[in-house]
């Protein structure tokens, strides 16, 4: 299979706003190996996050989130000041704006707020949601996120798809309401929860596919900015709910279980992040969201083995084997050009 080194934007000659079209361009050899990466840390991921809200039945999963971005951080800070990585495209690393110990001027941190605040609430609902649906409704409701993240990018850049990627799209949507037709554990509030998360998740990927491509920073840059931005709020907010005092009295807290799971989710999620912003600025957003379903396969099976969950459920199956089956059309579709 030919993967096209270049992306292609196909744009008419009329001076027509509404003729003027974002075609959706090929997929590069870097930017497959970046999706695969994406879904494999998120798989990883899920599964930690589970263990520790629901089998060590963690009450604060907003200090998971606080955690994760201490962590990365922590290790931003420590890569960069010993340049083995760089904040900028290209490695320019230009020191007469920076902010001392900060690695970037003021007025970039700035633009990247927008997608910080973003950030933060995609974390935050996202890993709230994972609590109270089993991971294969989960994956299941969260394959949804493929319609939010269109209507994201045609509202933002005018982002259209050809009638291909479209129909892959359908049939993912179509998939996800027949796997959940009969599903025995509905709740309501989680149900919204999931749906929020979707939305939030669509509108941090496109503020990626906008902002990270303008501000000159790298992925390490703009994880670095949202970490900077994201950790203090949400530090007053876990210690003003009094998350921060939960946790020091949790009771498997000194379990080295529960630390190992902890470590773990961290790690991943750093890895993750970064998977993400790469997968995001080397494709599209729409592309991030069809990633998770692909990736989904491996998360339901992993769950049902691990969790446990829905019963078994022919209506269920037939509705992931479409989803699946509509994510793999859209991979073909991205990797032809179609």
């Amino acid at each position: 299979m030919d993967f096209k080194d270049q992306k292609t934007l196909v744009e008419s000659k009329t001076g027509d706003d509404d003729d003027r079209r974002r075609v959706s361009s090929p997929m590069t050899r870097k930017g497959v190996y970046a999706a695969i990466s994406y879904m494999s840390c998120a798989v990883l991921l899920i599964m930690f996050n589970k263990a520790a809200l629901s089998s060590y039945k963690f009450p604060c999963a907003n200090v998971i989130t606080l955690f994760q971005m201490v962590c990365s951080s922590v290790l931003l800070y420590a890569l960069r000041c010993r340049e083995v990585i760089s904040f900028r495209v290209n490695n320019e690393n230009p020191s007469t704006n920076n902010i001392p110990g900060i690695f970037v001027p003021l007025n970039t941190l700035l633009t990247t707020l927008p997608l910080a605040i973003s950030y933060l609430l995609y974390m935050l609902v996202s890993m709230e949601s994972v609590r109270g649906v089993s991971v294969p409704m989960y994956a299941t409701l969260r394959r949804t996120t493929v319609a939010f993240t269109m209507i994201v990018e045609y509202v933002l850049v005018r982002q259209k798809y050809s009638s291909y990627i479209i129909g892959s799209v359908g049939i993912i949507i179509f998939g996800a309401f027949v796997a959940g037709a009969r599903d025995l554990s509905f709740d309501s509030y989680a149900y919204a929860i999931v749906f929020s998360a979707n939305i939030c998740t669509a509108i941090y990927l496109a503020s990626i596919a906008r902002i990270g491509k303008s501000s000159g920073l790298n992925s390490f840059g703009l994880m670095w900015c949202n970490g900077l931005i994201c950790t203090p709020i949400l530090l007053i907010w876990t210690w003003v709910s009094g998350d921060l005092q939960v946790t020091a009295n949790f009771s498997h807290l000194s379990s080295v279980g529960f630390q190992a799971v902890m470590l773990l989710s961290c790690v991943m999620a750093f890895l993750l992040n970064y998977a993400v912003f790469l997968n995001t600025t080397l494709n599209s957003a729409l592309t991030q969201t069809i990633c998770g379903n692909l990736k989904d396969l491996f998360t339901i099976g992993l769950g049902w083995i691990v969790f446990g969950g829905l019963p078994f459920d022919l209506l269920n199956v037939v509705g992931q084997s479409l989803g699946f089956l509509g994510s793999c059309i859209y991979a073909f579709c991205k990797i032809r050009g179609l």
